[in-house]
């Protein structure tokens, strides 16, 4: 049978009152006091109903956090930097996957808050009208690593055009002035759009004629990469020199440029945004933007702690820098 609060009393010859004291840390309960409960609550293998509790404080210490993609390493460092920072405040957390699809985004939000989470950061894509909507409750969101579009919710994130036009001109300064692009969708407006305009706005400032052909849109994964290099080494007029919208695809393109009997950096060099793990584990090891998505996680979480404590924010929109990362994969020609 469920042990309860009631007989934890009984055995510790206190009143229910007390072990309730005890369990919430109260500080109004005398040492040997709180030694006896805390050997009842041994004995008998009593752990608080944390439901109950959260029904009588209106509060769960519990926040949800919607992931795009859990199988994604970029994604891993980020939920890393919001967990420690969450049990630093005593807080637990539900994570879910929603693969980065609006309906199943949707049905999520609204899963974590039936949950009656005290507060939710999501990750995800477009933020629509929907989301918007599904956003609008008493329990604060943080968008972390996502932004909306008219910069209301309060998020945390980089600027992913400025990251973007930062990896362009580092091939630009290497003397490459025919340059393709890997693209995330054109839809996403953080790694796929933003990242796309940091590309542009790169290759029109430094006189280069801008062409659509030279850019490909990809799913931001390895297999993308992939497939999506094999269309720019059939080009007549080949580039010498590749931008990829995260460092998956870059990999992925390295692997393909490999297989067809050329060479990174010295037929082709290579440079992306993220700085996942594996962009220095491959060879030749992947320049790239790094973004900081520890730092991503840990002060989103801490942005939305504020929100929870109503404690005061002076900038509920943050944007974290970015850093350029050389590694192997560029060299001039």
């Amino acid at each position: 049978m469920t042990v309860t609060i009631y007989d934890v009393a009984r055995e510790a010859g206190v009143s229910m009152a007390t072990v309730s004291r005890v369990v919430n840390n109260n500080p109004n309960v005398k040492p040997q006091t709180r030694k006896k409960v805390f050997e009842a609550i041994e004995r008998l293998g009593y752990r608080p109903n944390a439901v109950a509790r959260g029904l009588a404080s209106k509060k769960t210490t519990t926040v949800g956090v919607v992931i795009p993609d859990i199988s994604n390493t970029m994604y891993s460092e980020v939920v890393r930097g919001i967990e420690d920072i969450a049990n630093m405040y005593h807080y637990n957390m539900i994570l879910c996957n929603s693969d980065k699809k609006k309906d199943k985004e949707i049905r999520v939000i609204n899963t974590l808050l039936e949950k009656q989470v005290d507060g939710l950061l999501f990750m995800g894509g477009v933020v629509t009208d929907e989301h918007i909507e599904a956003f609008r409750t008493s329990v604060p969101i943080v968008l972390c690593a996502t932004t909306d579009a008219n910069r209301v919710i309060p998020s945390v994130d980089i600027d992913h055009e400025a990251a973007a036009y930062d990896a362009v001109k580092v091939l630009i300064e290497h003397g490459h002035r025919n340059i393709g692009m890997i693209s995330g969708s054109l839809q996403d407006p953080s790694n796929g759009f933003a990242r796309y305009q940091g590309y542009k706005r790169a290759i029109e400032e430094a006189g280069i004629p801008f062409r659509e052909s030279h850019v490909r849109v990809g799913n931001y994964r390895y297999e993308a990469g992939l497939d999506t290099m094999e269309y720019f080494l059939q080009l007549p007029d080949r580039p010498t020199a590749i931008f990829a919208a995260t460092d998956e695809m870059a990999i992925g393109a390295i692997h393909a440029i490999q297989d067809a009997g050329l060479r990174v950096p010295e037929d082709m060099a290579v440079i992306s945004v993220d700085n996942v793990r594996m962009a220095s584990m491959v060879r030749p090891q992947l320049s790239t933007v790094a973004q900081p998505m520890y730092d991503i996680g840990a002060v989103s979480m801490r942005l939305l702690t504020k929100l929870m404590k109503k404690e005061p924010v002076s900038n509920p929109v943050v944007v974290l820098p970015h850093e350029t990362i050389m590694r192997k994969s560029v060299a001039h020609i």
